[in-house]
């Protein structure tokens, strides 16, 4: 029923300007208006993610993207120069290094994980 569908996803921010220029400044993205009050992040080959205010918006406690890169330890680096902070985790399944990198070692993909300006959790992970 669903299978043909253009898919998209979508999550709220609580100040769509601070987001708009976090995801173009910060991140690089190609950000547009949209006449519903919303913003469109583009990325190659995707159907574009919807960014939406909300008033009593509460940030997510998952993942709510990912971006593949081909070079994790480089990218990290990058993010880090322009004042992205990675979060550190040191749980018994679920540990980083200092840089917030956590290394699947054959148990997942390396990936790291940091927040918006909103504190929804986006993740940088390492392209297979």
């Amino acid at each position: 029923m669903l299978k043909d569908s253009k898919a998209f996803d979508s999550f709220s921010v609580n100040d769509l300007q601070a987001a708009k220029k976090f995801y173009t400044e910060v991140l690089g993205l190609e950000v547009s208006d949209n006449p519903m009050g919303i913003l469109e992040l583009h990325t190659n080959g995707n159907n574009p993610t919807m960014i939406y205010p909300k008033p009593n918006h509460e940030a997510a406690t998952y993942t709510v993207l990912n971006f593949p890169v081909p070079d994790l330890g480089k990218t990290v680096d990058e993010l880090i120069v322009k004042g992205i902070v990675f979060e550190q985790y040191t749980g018994e399944y679920l540990q980083t290094d200092a840089k917030g990198i956590s290394h699947g070692n054959g148990h997942g993909p390396d990936i790291a994980w940091f927040k918006d300006l909103a504190g929804n959790i986006l993740s940088v992970i390492q392209q297979q």
